[in-house]
């Protein structure tokens, strides 16, 4: 019998620490992350007239409409890389968004659905915001913390010069929590009644990885002994 698709789902503000643990589950589970932020950039490196919408969106720290946000999630879903599930990062960020979601995965067939909520505060994700600088060529983001700036002046893809988001000034890191902590305190309540579990994002990231495999290894049969090894080779 073929195994039942498995979304799991990263809440969490900008900054967090959901991109790192995004990378090392998706080795481990052998699932695509799907990365709304990337969804996005990649729409604006489009040069399309949704991508120039979007990037004035984005900005200003603001975020997309429900709908915008619900058929590009739909589409890149919808793909065959993502079978036998993915994990979500920055989506569903509304209750209106984790209800198309369930109807979508209902009328696909269905789904095991688990949350991890990241917990972290609103000076520690300044600071980790702060310290983040992206490529404007290829988009990869990379962080200064604990190694000197010159170390990550350049994209190490491409040579370009790294830049700082300006997204992430404290004006906009404040403005994007705000809005953030707003749309996600009712989307909390709705995932609590099933498969939620909350994180402290202030540990270290080998602590969470391991956690998050505690949760998963006793209800996924993706989970193998071999899916195992690559997490902990992501660890050590």
């Amino acid at each position: 019998m073929q195994a039942q698709r498995r979304v799991i789902i990263f809440l969490g503000p900008p900054g967090s620490g959901k991109g790192t643990q995004g990378m090392r589950l998706g080795e481990a589970l052998a699932i695509p992350v799907i990365s709304t932020g990337e969804l996005l950039r990649n729409e604006c490196r489009a040069g399309t007239d949704l991508g120039r919408q979007i990037g004035a969106i984005l900005q200003s720290g603001q975020l997309l409409a429900d709908s915008q946000m619900n058929s590009m999630v739909a589409h890149r879903i919808a793909a065959a890389d993502c079978l036998h599930g993915c994990i979500l990062d920055g989506f569903p960020r509304t209750v209106a968004q984790a209800e198309f979601l369930d109807n979508w995965l209902e009328q696909s067939g269905g789904a095991e659905v688990t949350v991890f909520d990241f917990l972290v505060s609103v000076d520690e994700l300044i600071e980790r915001l702060g310290k983040r600088r992206q490529c404007p060529k290829c988009g990869c983001i990379f962080s200064t913390r604990g190694e000197p700036l010159a170390n990550r002046m350049t994209c190490p893809n491409d040579r370009s010069l790294l830049v700082s988001r300006t997204d992430d000034q404290p004006d906009a890191i404040r403005n994007r929590l705000q809005i953030y902590q707003r749309n996600t305190g009712p989307l909390t309540k709705y995932y609590r009644r099933r498969g939620y579990h909350r994180i402290s994002a202030a540990k270290s990231p080998d602590f969470i990885t391991e956690e998050l495999l505690g949760v998963l290894r006793p209800q996924s049969s993706n989970l193998t002994a071999a899916n195992l090894v690559l997490a902990a080779h992501a660890i050590n």
